[in-house]
């Protein structure tokens, strides 16, 4: 018997149905001290904005350290590190957070404080990953994931704006000058 591939699907209309929850784009309660906003707008290579995407943040707290059981140094509890907010008609996502602090590495160095970002939206067939990181970070300079890029320009798409109540984030799917994303 011989089977044929089915065809591959991408992600559908379907996203403000179905994977949205009330408190997603709230990582962290308003009155969490030191909380910050996240928000940017998702647009495709002709700079129009992409009103059907879905974003999702993980990230560190403001320690460095993640809501999770594998964290080498022991999960922290009492905060989420997880956020989910779809973009609206404008291709605008806001997501309340805090500043996370800087993440040690395997062999002893240091990245720089960073969100990890993923994207999903009609037409891509998997989920695309960046990463967020902070204008004005002295760790920026030696981040090992960031200093392997060799275009300054490339860098600057991953690092956001400040603002009054936060960062700016935008996110350019295709063309000039297009987000980096990472292949995982």
């Amino acid at each position: 018997m011989r089977t044929e591939l089915t065809a591959s699907q991408t992600v559908g209309p379907f996203l403000h149905i179905g994977l949205p929850w009330p408190d997603g784009p709230d990582v962290v309660p308003a009155e969490t001290a030191g909380a910050i906003v996240i928000s940017g707008r998702i647009v495709d290579g002709d700079g129009a904005p992409v009103p059907d995407a879905l974003v999702e943040t993980w990230q560190a707290d403001q320690d460095g350290r993640f809501a999770h059981p594998d964290d080498p140094r022991g999960a922290v509890y009492g905060f989420r590190g997880f956020g989910r907010c779809p973009t609206d008609e404008n291709g605008v996502y806001r997501i309340r957070t805090v500043k996370p602090g800087p993440l040690p590495t395997p062999d002893g160095g240091t990245e720089a404080p960073h969100i990890n970002l993923s994207i999903f939206g009609r037409g891509l067939l998997d989920r695309l990953v960046t990463r967020l990181y902070f204008p004005d970070e002295p760790a920026n300079a030696t981040d090992p994931v960031l200093t392997t890029l060799p275009d300054p320009a490339r860098r600057a798409t991953l690092v956001a704006v400040a603002a009054d109540d936060g960062y700016v984030f935008d996110i350019r799917l295709r063309g000039e000058p297009e987000t980096v994303f990472f292949d995982v």
